[in-house]
C-alpha cells in the first residue's frame, strides 16, 4: 500500500504554506508568540488561549519552605525533572539568600536527571547528576530507584505543577511513597489557571464544535488545566468527544500527552520535545489528515473555520460553516432539511431558512452545483462518479 502523500505534496498544493486553511489552539503560557510564529509561517490561523498561569518563584512561600528544609537536611536523592524548573528554583534561592546553602546541600545528595534539559541545569549550577535515562521517561527514573530500593530513602522530586488529577508527577512521588520513601515534593514552575477564563472557554467551545482543527499543548499543566475548565462548566465529555475524532491534540512530547491518553485520547507528537519539532509535526499531520471531497469536478476539504476549494481558502461565516460540516460528515449522504436545521443557530422551525442558508454556502464557496438539490428529502455533497461508486448505498 503506497504511504500518504501530505496535501503539500499534492498537484497545485503550496508547499511554503502546509497549513493553509487549518485553525490551531495554543495553549502554551510561555514561549507563546514563538511557536504561534512557527505555525502562521506556514499557513496556520492561531487561536491563542494560555491555559496557566505561571506563580512567580520568588512569591511562592511553600517552594521558601521546601528548600530550607533541604538546606537544613539535605535528602539522600533529589530528582531534577525539568530544566526550567531546576535553573528557576537556584534562581528563586539566590533571591532568598539560599543559593549557595542550596547547591551544598544538593551536592551531598544523588541526583538524577529525567532529561538532557535537566542534566543541563544541573551541570549550569555546578552540580553533577549520577544518572540519567536516555528516554527522557519519568517512568524509566521510576523505575530505576525502584529497582535499587527506596525504602527508608529521603528523595526530593522536583514536580512539573500544582497537583491535579491530570497530573503525571504525583503518581510518581506516590508509587516512592507506597515503597517506603520518604518523598519531598518541590514545588517548582507551579500553576494556576489564569484569573480570566474567557479565553480557553471559547477554545473549548470551539473544540467541541469543530472550528478548530487541532489544539496544541507543550506542558502537562496546560493539559490538566483545560480539562479543569472543561469539567468545571460541565463540557469534560462533549470536549474529550472531540479531541478523540476530529480534533488533532498535538503534544510536544509523551509527558505533556500522559493526561489525555489515560483518557483514551490519541495524541500526536514529534519525535523530539522541541517546539520547533512541535511546529513542523504539526505541518506534516494536519494536511495528512485532512479530508478531501470530490464534488462535481472540484476538490473540496471542510477546515475548522474555512472550506478550501481546489487550493483556495474560503472563509465562510458560522452558519455556512454548520451547513458545510453536516454535508461533509458522511460525503454523498442526503441530509433532510430537518437535520440541516437543527445545525443552524437560532432559526426555530422555519425550513425555509435552510434553503436561504444553502443559497448563500453555494455562492461562498463558488460551486453551486457542489452542492445538490434532493427533492423532498435536503442535500447532499454532489460527489464525482468515481467517489460515489463507495457511496451507492446513499443514492435516493
Amino acid at each position: 500500500m503506497p504511504e500518504p502523500v501530505s496535501e503539500a505534496g499534492r498537484p497545485g498544493a503550496d508547499s511554503t504554506e502546509p497549513l493553509k486553511g487549518f485553525t490551531i489552539g495554543v495553549t502554551a503560557a510561555r514561549r507563546a508568540d514563538e511557536f504561534a510564529t512557527l505555525l502562521t509561517r506556514r499557513g496556520a490561523n492561531v487561536l491563542h488561549a494560555p491555559a496557566i498561569r505561571i506563580i512567580p518563584l520568588s512569591d511562592d512561600t511553600e517552594l521558601e519552605r521546601v528548600t530550607r528544609e533541604i538546606v537544613a537536611d539535605p535528602p539522600d536523592i533529589s530528582v531534577a525533572t525539568t530544566g526550567i524548573g531546576f535553573r528557576g528554583w537556584v534562581e528563586a534561592a539566590d533571591g532568598w539568600g539560599l543559593a549557595e546553602e542550596l547547591t551544598a546541600a544538593l551536592r551531598t545528595t544523588r541526583m538524577l536527571a529525567r532529561g538532557p534539559k535537566a542534566k543541563g541545569a544541573i551541570r549550569a549550577a555546578d552540580l553533577r547528576e549520577e544518572w540519567s535515562p536516555a528516554s527522557e521517561s519519568s517512568a524509566e527514573v521510576l523505575d530505576h530507584l525502584l529497582a535499587e530500593g527506596v525504602e527508608g530513602v529521603r528523595i526530593a522530586v522536583q514536580l512539573h505543577g500544582a497537583t491535579t488529577e491530570w497530573e503525571p508527577i504525583p503518581d510518581f512521588c506516590e508509587v516512592l511513597r507506597c515503597a517506603g520513601a520518604e518523598v519531598i515534593a518541590v514545588p517548582v514552575y507551579r500553576w494556576t489557571p489564569p484569573a480570566d477564563q474567557t479565553a480557553m472557554d471559547r477554545m473549548i467551545d470551539l473544540t467541541i464544535s469543530g472550528g478548530l482543527d487541532c489544539v496544541s499543548f507543550t506542558s502537562a499543566p496546560a493539559v490538566a488545566s483545560m480539562l479543569m475548565r472543561a469539567k468545571e462548566t460541565g463540557h469534560i465529555e462533549p470536549l474529550l468527544y472531540a479531541l478523540r475524532g476530529r480534533v488533532l491534540a498535538a503534544c510536544v512530547g509523551p509527558i505533556t500527552a500522559a493526561p489525555l491518553e489515560e483518557l483514551s485520547v490519541a495524541t500526536s507528537m514529534p519525535g523530539r520535545a522541541r517546539l520547533g519539532a512541535l511546529a513542523r509535526h504539526i505541518a506534516d499531520e494536519l494536511p495528512r489528515r485532512a479530508n478531501r471531497i470530490h464534488a462535481d469536478g472540484h476538490n473540496l476539504s471542510v477546515r475548522g473555520s474555512c472550506v478550501v476549494v481546489d487550493g483556495e481558502v474560503k472563509q465562510l461565516p458560522p452558519a455556512s460553516m454548520a451547513l458545510m460540516r453536516a454535508l461533509a460528515r458522511q460525503p454523498g449522504r442526503v441530509v433532510s432539511r430537518e437535520n440541516l436545521l437543527a445545525a443552524l443557530p437560532g432559526c426555530g422551525d422555519d425550513t425555509h431558512a435552510v434553503e436561504t442558508a444553502i443559497a448563500r454556502l453555494r455562492s461562498s464557496l463558488g460551486t453551486p452545483k457542489a452542492i445538490q438539490t434532493v427533492v423532498k428529502r435536503g442535500y447532499r455533497l454532489a460527489l464525482d462518479p468515481a467517489e460515489c461508486v463507495d457511496n451507492a448505498g446513499d443514492r435516493p
